[in-house]
């Protein structure tokens, strides 16, 4: 029996290297971002979006001090105050508790989403969510939030303003028929604009959407949280104007001397105590969390436990309990003596950690803040350098937060628009940046990730280039290939491959006319279930499938994987673009594996590219051998 099968080895590119170089190829056609105009209809969105989050967030602080005022001070008023100047003395310790109380019943029979410090909820949406918000939360997590803070919780507003900025961006995004990327694009703007409202920081707001909620860098997403992010920074300034908010820095301090070698040195000391902060902070939040697990109770009363701590913790340090930025204001400004320092930073670190760890409501950005800077503040005697605590206390504040966040760039922004203090760039690059290296090397997760992590889903937090954008089909692909004539017998073809297994193994066998001009294709399952049926004298021709999804060998290995997936096939034939019947090769999912070697073979395999092979006469200067030495 002939067989008429045919392995031809198909012009591969080494031979055809004029296509890879044309003049006017379609790679040069490529361009670095794939952003079309279809995301110009999200700008305006963005822009409301951002007006609406900022207007939320501002009247989350109204509602924060509103409750603060009522329960410490007994009278209506709006105005942010810190509870430490209350005079209720040891009844002060009910209120946190009767706080914890109310989050504790809102969660139990209105939403279980209020729960948390807000961050981990945003990131859990988006990544298994479908960045779908139910609507109920952006009303639910505010008023739950201003209880916690209002009375007395050791929280920041930003955390709750970034899950309820977020709701009204997915709101929105659900009222139109989007996307899920779009819908988490609206998500984090609405996030980014409720965080540059309540901090007057809309460069750090974008970064910290770059860094841990949009998991992509792509202008689609940026531009949009950007513009969401500015339309928030401008309506806070028009509140400002109206003389409803302080127009200067949150944390205005005054311009400190630029750092020489030894003041570089210790922010990289006051950095590296931010990591360790962040191992220890991770721990205690955690560590409280497991305890509350091991209580014979229901969790709706765990925030009242914790508001036990609260209370206690308040009767001990006042300066710990709410949002505490005007404490925060005094660490900058060194008017807090060491021992006072030492035990803010003590009772600050048991109470957020256990109301933290009951589950209620509240933010941790004003606290990391606010231990990050009493470290650094406590370290300023020691240091060399020989500059205040004022100078430490802002670098350690930015430590703490690149640390236990893992946002470094957002850490050194943060700070920078809080205070205005130009001067401190280089030393909180310096801190931000051994913070987070101490971090990533003591923690496998963050505090953030940590609890998204707890509930079965994973949060990779790098970012690179993928290897299936850099490659093409042609630098993968199969050129060895197997193929067959249209008018064979399926028979023959099946007894002639059933006794060649590495031809089985091929998958596709593209069936050729004259000139190898590709008619279709047919599988090897094709061919047994003919065989099974007794079909002996069906040709090729009767079996072979002539709608093809066929691959090019000029398009990306992204632009590949895409389309397998979309079409559930795992293997096409490779043909030419301007004339698609001239085929080239075949391309399957394995081959895209090639793509995963390289990447490999990058990070895996070391060698000495350089060497010094002789020195001249003078006994100076070397000359050089490019040949590697592995």
């Amino acid at each position: 029996m002939p067989d008429t099968s045919t392995t031809a080895s198909l012009p591969d590119d080494a031979a055809i290297g004029a296509d890879r170089r044309p003049q006017h190829s379609r790679e040069r056609g490529l361009g670095d971002f794939t952003t079309s105009l279809a995301m110009l209809r999200l700008v305006p969105l963005g822009i409301a979006v951002g007006a609406v989050s900022a207007a939320v967030a501002l009247a989350l602080l109204d509602l924060i001090g509103l409750v603060t005022n009522l329960l410490f001070f007994q009278r209506v008023d709006v105005h942010l105050v810190s509870p430490r100047v209350t005079r209720l003395g040891p009844l002060s310790l009910v209120i946190p508790v009767a706080g914890g109380a109310v989050i504790g019943l809102m969660a139990r029979y209105g939403s279980e989403r209020i729960r948390g410090h807000g961050i981990p909820e945003a990131m859990e949406t988006i990544l298994v969510g479908g960045s779908r918000v139910q609507p109920r939360l952006a009303v639910l997590k505010p008023i739950s939030s201003a209880v916690s803070i209002g009375t007395g919780g050791p929280f920041g507003a930003e955390g709750p303003i970034i899950l309820t900025g977020g709701a009204i961006g997915s709101v929105v995004g659900q009222l139109f028929h989007f996307s899920a990327v779009e819908r988490r694009i609206l998500l984090v703007a609405g996030a980014a604009g409720g965080m540059s409202a309540v901090f007057g920081t809309p460069v750090a707001a974008v970064l910290l959407g770059v860094e841990l909620l949009l998991f992509e860098w792509k202008p689609r997403s940026m531009v949009v949280v950007a513009v969401a992010s500015a339309v928030a920074a401008a309506v806070r300034m028009r509140f400002a104007a109206w003389g409803l908010l302080g127009a200067a820095p949150l944390f205005p301090v005054p311009q400190h001397a630029a750092l020489d070698e030894a003041g570089l040195l210790s922010a990289l000391i006051v950095g590296m105590a931010g990591g360790a902060l962040a191992w220890v902070l991770t721990g205690a939040v955690y560590g409280a969390e497991d305890l509350f697990k091991k209580l014979p109770l229901h969790w709706a009363w765990w925030p009242a436990i914790g508001g036990v701590a609260v209370g206690l913790g308040g009767l001990l340090d006042q300066r710990a309990l709410g949002v505490g930025y005007d404490t925060i204001g005094a660490e900058l400004a060194g008017r807090l003596a060491l021992g006072a320092l030492l035990a803010l930073l003590v009772v600050k670190l048991v109470i957020w950690a256990v109301a933290l760890g009951s589950g209620t409501s509240g933010g941790i950005l004003a606290p990391l803040l606010m231990m990050g800077a009493a470290v650094g503040g406590m370290m300023a005697p020691v240091l060399p350098g020989g500059e205040g605590p004022a100078v430490w206390g802002l670098v350690g504040m930015a430590a703490a937060l690149a640390g236990v966040m893992r946002s470094p760039f957002t850490a050194v922004i943060f700070a920078f628009e809080l205070t205005r203090d130009a001067n401190a760039l280089l030393p909180l690059l310096i801190a931000c940046t051994f913070a987070h290296l101490v971090s990533v090397l003591a923690l496998r997760r963050s505090i953030l990730t940590e609890k998204v992590a707890r509930r079965g889903f994973h949060v990779m937090r790098e970012y690179v280039v993928d290897p299936l954008e850099a490659l093409f089909v042609r630098d993968v692909m199969t050129t060895s290939i197997v193929s067959v004539a249209a008018e064979r017998s399926a028979a023959e073809l099946y007894a002639s491959l059933r006794r060649g297994p590495a031809q089985r193994r091929q998958r596709l066998y593209p069936v050729v006319g004259e000139n190898r001009s590709l008619l279709g294709v047919i599988t090897w399952s094709d061919l047994v279930e003919a065989h099974a049926e007794g079909g002996d004298r069906v040709a090729v021709a009767d079996l072979m499938r002539r709608d093809v999804t066929v691959a090019y060998a000029d398009e990306t290995l992204r632009q590949l994987a895409d389309r397998m997936a979309a079409t559930q096939i795992g293997v096409m034939p490779v043909v030419e673009r301007d004339d698609p019947s001239t085929l080239r090769g075949t391309v399957s999912q394995f081959d895209l594996l090639r793509a995963r070697e390289r990447h490999l073979e990058e990070e895996r395999h070391r060698e000495r590219v350089l060497r010094v092979i002789a020195w001249r006469r003078d006994g100076r200067t070397p000359r050089w051998s490019n040949v590697a030495r592995r």
